[in-house]
């Protein structure tokens, strides 16, 4: 991801930090990262994978 890419949390997140970061990309990916290091790096997956992911976690809760 580069710097053009809006990294944002939820607005569920406390303000201690634990939570992650997500952005997406022009090359149809979104990136995740950890808050509290946010220099650590950041997973990639395509923007299908994500979908899925939050269709699951929304079932679940």
């Amino acid at each position: 991801m580069n710097a053009a890419n809006a990294w944002r949390k939820s607005s569920y997140s406390t303000n201690d930090s634990n939570c992650v970061e997500v952005a997406t990309s022009t090359a149809g990916t979104v990136g995740i990262r950890d808050t509290k290091d946010r220099e650590g790096g950041h997973l990639a997956v395509p923007v299908s994978a994500w979908a899925a992911f939050l269709n699951s976690a929304a079932r679940t809760s």
